[in-house]
């Protein structure tokens, strides 16, 4: 029997909606969210990715405010432009659409989003936040998986689940929310040992490697719920995720497609960031 596919499209546009009431009421209140973002250079995939940010916004009802900075823009300017934004009270949100050009150091600048207004969560001090058990506001891929998780029943608490990668954008964010939700949970990188013998004792799955299918179906556990992370580009060009869609559907439990799955919570998920800090600055 085939995994029941976990609809990320369908899951955002719920979540959308939800949001937008939200904003609605902080609108109500002459309070309307506002996320900025900040797009340095002409990186044409930056830049779908800021639009499809800011047409999600524009139906969440949210406003946003459309930063474009040559590549030639230095560090220190870049800073500054940080700088206004913190403290510009119309602005709830800061995104900095990554990668940035090569002469600037993107965690210098990360790190200077106030945390109040650190909507990727990207920062050390959300990060650590994190860790202890009270975010402030929270990574928006992982936390998007979660919420896949949650609202399509699929178990987490007393299961094994297993994360692959262990970067602070995703692998390691995932794993603590899934501690915080009591699953038991091992990393793995590429420096584990057989990292199938691993994967193969998974409950939930959470692929987040960058590498085209490498998780193949005799790596999954039956039943399992696989999340995939992962956006990359097939030998003929097609985008697909870290996991071979078309075989481990007919092992797991739940499955996340890619495109359509993943990425569009991780939107919706940033929007939601938005408002909650918003709804913050009125208490």
């Amino acid at each position: 029997m085939s995994a029941i596919i976990i609809d990320g499209v369908a899951m955002a546009k719920q979540v959308l909606a939800e949001q937008k009431a939200r904003a609605d009421k902080l609108a109500q209140q002459a309070r309307p969210p506002g996320l900025a973002v900040v797009l340095v250079g002409d990186d044409q995939a930056s830049a779908v990715y800021v639009r499809s940010k800011e047409r999600a916004c524009r139906d969440a009802g949210v406003r946003t405010f459309d930063t474009r900075l040559p590549a030639t823009t230095t560090e220190a300017e870049l800073l500054q432009k940080v700088d206004a934004l913190n403290r510009d009270p119309q602005v709830h949100g800061i995104l900095v659409q990554l990668p940035l050009p090569a002469h600037i150091n993107a965690v210098t600048v990360l790190q200077r989003i106030a945390l109040a207004k650190d909507v990727d969560g990207f920062t050390w001090r959300s990060l650590g936040a994190l860790l202890d058990g009270h975010p402030n506001l929270a990574p928006c891929t992982p936390s998007g998986s979660m919420l896949m998780l949650e609202r399509s029943g699929v178990p987490i608490a007393g299961r094994h689940a297993v994360v692959i990668g262990r970067s602070s954008i995703v692998g390691k964010p995932a794993a603590l929310m899934l501690l915080e939700r009591n699953a038991t949970v091992t990393i793995c990188h590429s420096r584990t040992t057989d990292l199938a013998a691993m994967t193969r004792q998974a409950d939930i799955l959470i692929c987040a490697i960058g590498r085209s299918r490498m998780v193949t179906a005799d790596m999954i556990k039956p039943g399992a719920a696989v999340v995939d992370v992962g956006i990359n580009r097939s030998a003929d060009g097609k985008l697909c995720g870290d996991v071979d869609f078309d075989a481990v559907r007919e092992r797991a439990g739940w499955i996340t497609p890619v495109p359509g799955g993943v990425g569009p919570m991780t939107v919706a998920m940033v929007i939601a960031n938005v408002i909650t800090a918003a709804e913050r600055t009125i208490g």
